[in-house]
Formats: structure tokens, sequence, C-alpha cells
């Protein structure tokens, strides 16, 4: 028994021993790093978490291009602007792939936009992208789409008649509806149980792909697809968002289409029919699923969570609030409906948002992407198909760039005359090919729903509350906490 039990050891000491020896020699020509233990890598070391916090104590180590380890895969994090400049900007091409296997590429089965790779991500990207160009126009063009939520939403913060409430499911529900009349041709009420699920389940399915489980399953693939856990319920909330969309792409199958389509859907089945015998053609249902599933979880998810962020940083600077309060006063003279053009007009309230997606910076560290050519970075040869992490959380942040990167500053949008002026570290929604395919619609409704509030709201904090906490709960997004809010109209 003795003997079995050395043995056993033994094994297990040189079996971890060549894993580890493995690592190290994989690591030879890669960035510098903290050193990994075998197996988990630096898993351990980063709490299970890829926080901001630690990819930036690590970088004051390493410098601003180091690996770390997900299990035993490597992983190049860039910190800082310029170096994520340098490999999504100048390597635009290159650096335009996804992993492999991750759990947001498994949760997409590598479908749609945001996790495709190759000929079929070219193929659904741009018709994304022309699409989204085509439906912003005409009458019933996005921005009147906005509208209408943005006054669906102050009617519905006025209803509560100035109470301490926390609007989150209010602002979230409106969002939602924006993104939903864009891929879906059609608004919800916000007291539909089915709306109000599928809603819930974005939500519960972002949080998942931030969560230490979601993490697990980035460094052990192979494995955690066959373990049980909170993250094998990611893909049964992921079938009913598809089972939703499969409903409404019958419906739209059922009826006659628009002489112009109006939504994503009769754009995309109108496709499908156009290249059915295209043998290089992509287009498909199973596509299209993803495709409304990737537009409506991001669409939902940004500009809500940054408008939450826009309250609470309120809640914080009355003084900003009531600098806003008068240019909006001294410059919006009529009640017309709030145009994205309004901004050119409101140089401080359009400063102020940039800020808010500055310093809230909903995207947190980004992204994985995955080389897919070799390149070198910073002198470091990178091999093909290797996980890189431009950090963004160190681009909006970085001290060479902004003034005051850990404080809310809308100053760092004005120049000395009190114009607005832009500052090319400011990338909220990444850079070179995998820019966020929304960043325009993104753009349109944080302008008009931020205008629309304030034009109409004091954001004040409920009695007995003398202090704020402007510090961001860590998910795949950072997060505000949670807070209480009176709404008052002016």
């Amino acid at each position: 028994m003795w003997f079995v039990q050395q043995l056993l050891l033994a094994f297990l000491f040189f079996f971890f021993l060549g894993r580890y020896l493995k690592m190290r020699w994989k690591a030879r020509r890669l960035p510098p790093g903290p050193s990994p233990f075998p197996l988990i890598g630096n898993l351990w070391t980063m709490r299970f978490n890829m926080h901001p916090e630690t990819f930036s104590k690590i970088s004051k180590h390493f410098g601003n291009i180091y690996t770390v380890w997900l299990g035993e895969t490597p992983l190049i994090v860039l910190h800082g602007y310029k170096a994520v400049k340098n490999a999504i900007v100048s390597h635009s091409e290159e650096m335009s792939g996804r992993p492999a296997s991750n759990f947001m590429t498994d949760i997409a089965n590598g479908r749609g936009i945001v996790v495709s790779n190759g000929h079929s991500w070219k193929q659904q990207r741009r018709f994304g992208l022309m699409t989204l160009r085509n439906l912003g126009l005409g009458k019933r063009g996005v921005e009147s789409r906005i509208q209408e939520e943005a006054q669906s939403l102050v009617e519905n913060l006025a209803a509560q008649n100035g109470k301490s409430i926390d609007a989150s499911d209010l602002i979230i529900h409106s969002v939602a509806n924006v993104i939903s009349a864009v891929v879906f041709g059609h608004r919800f009420s916000i007291d539909d149980p089915t709306f109000q699920k599928l809603v819930a389940i974005n939500q519960n399915l972002i949080d998942s792909l931030g969560s230490k489980w979601g993490n697990l399953y980035d460094a052990f693939p192979w494995l955690m697809k066959r373990l049980p856990g909170p993250h094998q319920n990611t893909f049964k909330n992921r079938e009913f968002m598809y089972d939703f969309v499969r409903s409404e792409i019958r419906i739209h199958q059922e009826n006659e289409p628009p002489e112009e389509p109006d939504d994503i859907i009769y754009h995309y089945l109108a496709q499908i029919a156009k290249t059915r015998d295209d043998p290089g053609s992509t287009f498909d249902i199973a596509n299209l699923l993803q495709v409304v599933v990737d537009l409506f979880t991001a669409g939902t998810e940004t500009t809500a969570t940054t408008l939450q962020w826009a309250i609470l940083l309120m809640l914080a600077h009355p003084d900003i609030q009531e600098k806003i309060h008068k240019e909006l006063d001294e410059v919006l003279l009529d009640s017309s409906a709030i145009t994205y053009e309004d901004r050119k007009r409101l140089p401080y309230t359009n400063a102020v948002i940039h800020e808010i997606q500055r310093f809230g910076n909903i995207a947190s560290v980004g992204t994985l992407r995955r080389n897919i050519k070799d390149i070198i970075l910073d002198g470091y040869p990178i091999e093909k198909d290797t996980n890189i992490l431009p950090n963004l959380d160190s681009v909006l942040h970085d001290p060479q760039y902004w003034e005051t990167p850990y404080k809310f500053n809308p100053k760092h949008f004005l120049d000395k005359n009190g114009n607005f002026k832009s500052n090319e570290a400011f990338i909220p929604f990444s850079a070179g090919h995998r820019i966020c395919l929304g960043e325009q619609l993104a753009r349109f409704e944080l302008v008009i729903f931020f205008i629309t509030l304030m034009r109409k709201f004091s954001f004040q904090l409920p009695e007995g509350v003398t202090e704020v906490n402007t510090k961001h709960v860590t998910k795949v997004t950072l997060q505000p906490p949670p807070y209480k809010v009176c709404i008052i109209q002016r």
C-alpha cells in the first residue's frame, strides 16, 4: 500500500512538472507575465475573474504587453492606448478573429456576427451594417423609434410621482423596445410577461459570461461542456431566446412582406431568398436566429447600462446636472422631440455624455480577439491563432490621455473655450474590423434618451441618503451598483 501511494505521488509530481515545463516551453517567445501554475495557469492569481483592476496591477510589473494563462491557454493582454491601437488598428485585418472555442463562442454555436469567423463573419457583418444603415432612413427610421421610446420612458417615470424608485427595469425595457422595433418590427408592452422574461433571460445570459463559471469555461471548454453547473443554465436560456425568435420569424414568413422591409428579420429573409442558389452563401435560418439574438443582447445591454450610469452620476454630481439643465434651457427653446443633431448645439451636455461612457466603460476589458495570421506586437512574434485581449478599460483610463482618469470629469471633452473636443483614446466601442456593429445606433440612443430625460426631470437622492456609491460592479460589463432615485419633473 505504501509503495502504491509513493508511486501515485511520484506520478502526480512528474505529471504536473511535465505540464508546467510544457507551458514554460510554449511561453519562451511570448511576452513576459506572472508565472502560471500547472493546469490552472493564472486563474488563481486572477481569482477566476477578468477584473480590470487585476490586469492593471499585472501591467505595473510586466509592462503594456504581457501574458496570462487561462488554464494551459496563453492570453496576450494589451494595456494602454498605444499598445491597443498598435494591435487592433494597425493590424486590424490580422486581429479580426474570435477564439475557436470559449463560453461566448459555444453559446452562439459560432454563428451570427459577434463570435463568427472568416467568410461567414464577413457576410453576416456586411449584411448587419448595410441593413442598420437602411433602417435608419425614412419616416419610420431608427431616430423616430428612439424618440417614441424616450417619450414613453418619460411618461412611465413621471407616473412614479417623485417617489424613491429603482428605475433600472423601466430603462432596460425602454431600450429593449428600441432594438425590438429594429429586429422584430414592433415594440412590446412593458407589462407583457413574455417580453419581461425575454429581457430577464437576456440579462442572465450577459451576467453568466462574466461569471467565474464563464471564465472557467474559457479556460477548460472541453471539460466544462461536460460538467454540470450554473453555466449549463445559460444554454437553456439561449434556447428560450431561440424559441422566441423562431416564433417571430414564423409570423414574418406567414405575413406578406412590406414593399420596403422595415426590420432585420424581413431584410434577412429576403437575403436568404436572394442568395438561395449561391453555394458560398452563409445566409440561413440558423444564422438569422443568432444575428437577431446578437443584436437584441448587445443592443439592450450597452445603452441601458450606460443610462443607468448616467442617472447615478447625475446624483453624484448635482453641480454638473445643474449646468446641463442651464444649457438645455438656454438652447432648446421649443418643445420638439430631441434629435441626434441637437448634440452639436450642446457642447457641455455632449461632453457629459462622452464622459459617462468613458467613466462607466460598460465594455470593461472588452472581448477576446484571435489573430488569423502571424503578427509582431511590440517586438514579440505572436503565432497565428493566439488569443489576445485589447484591454479597453486600460485605454479609457490611460493617464497619458486623460487628466483625471479615475474621476468623473466632463472637461476631458471640453477645450479652454468650452467647446466640445474629441480624444483619440475614446474607443468605448472598440476599433478596427471588430468595432461594435451597433455603435451608431447606441450613439443615437444615448443622445436622445439622455437629453430627453434631463430636459424633463431633475434627479435627486432619496430622503436620508447623503452619499453616492459610484464603484462599479464587474460582470461581463461594468455595471453601476444598485441605487434608488427620486425623479422630479421640472
